[in-house]
């Protein structure tokens, strides 16, 4: 092979790496370039029981609300679950919708504020609520959210009876912030003190539905699955019940029904409503 040859054949070797690349991960910027959002592994199924009733319930029983919405911000693939009552759950809904996904934010905007956005959805909305309601309808509110960016990132928001559940390589941990559990133990060694000076307190209680918990966390290969869901599920079964009882189940929607027929045999008598997201 002359050198000529050998020099328009290396021509054409480089052009043809331009055009269909080296079969390597390429960088834009500082970061690898994603995948199309329609290639990230979320599904998600509910159940809601509509009718309780039968079970000597309230006549003015009112069931929670599922609200399932998926947006592409940017070239984030952004999933908003809620499970609320009927009370707060328009608001929180309406907060997201319109400073989140019509907002149109950069996606270092979306990472940056996704926590922020979820507590002000939240306080927004139970500010109306104190504007229509009565003090003891306020501490009756009850919702938990979850937003998943990439299935990289889980922020998570709930308040009153309501929770979230992750599974880890099939341990149930409740989801909580930190802000939270060290105020926990601060009211823990608080009480202690308080009790060797001859004072009990130990009866007295937090209005219910008056913490709000937000939380985010990385989403990896140890995580399973996530349970978003009303009192109704969590006054019947413990956190690593639940879990256990779903856990063989690959349909999230099969899921979610199994979790509210169980509280539905054992009774339960407040609002049954759950969603479970599981990343594959």
């Amino acid at each position: 092979m002359g050198l000529k040859d050998l020099h328009l054949k290396l021509k054409a070797f480089r052009l043809r790496r331009f055009l269909i690349g080296d079969g390597k991960r390429k960088k834009k910027g500082t970061e690898f370039t994603r995948r199309p959002s329609w290639m990230m592994p979320v599904s998600h199924g509910y159940y809601v029981v509509e009718d309780q009733s039968f079970r000597g319930g309230s006549d003015d029983f009112e069931c929670s609300s599922v609200v399932v919405q998926r947006e592409p911000v940017g070239d984030i693939e952004c999933w908003f679950f809620g499970v609320s009552d009927s009370q707060i759950a328009d608001g929180i809904h309406k907060y997201i919708q319109s400073h989140l996904f019509s907002k149109n934010p950069n996606e270092a905007q979306v990472r940056r504020n996704s926590k922020e956005i979820m507590r002000k959805a939240y306080l927004c909305a139970r500010a109306k609520i104190r504007e229509t309601y009565e003090a003891d309808e306020i501490w009756r509110a009850g919702s938990v959210s979850a937003l998943v960016m990439n299935a990289e990132k889980l922020v998570t928001a709930y308040m009153g009876d309501y929770r979230a559940v992750v599974c880890r390589n099939g341990v149930a941990h409740q989801i909580s912030s930190w802000d939270q559990q060290s105020g926990k133990r601060l009211w823990s060694r608080r009480l202690m003190s308080v009790r060797i000076l001859g004072f009990n307190l130990g009866k007295a209680k937090q209005p219910r539905g008056s913490e709000l918990v937000i939380a985010a966390e990385r989403i990896d290969s140890s995580t399973e699955f996530v349970i978003i869901a009303s009192p109704g599920i969590w006054e019947v079964m413990q956190n690593q019940e639940a879990v256990n009882l779903i856990r063989h189940l690959e349909d999230p929607k099969e899921a979610a029904g199994c979790l509210a027929k169980e509280a539905l045999n054992r009774m339960s008598k407040s609002s049954i409503a759950c969603l479970i997201i599981h990343f594959d």
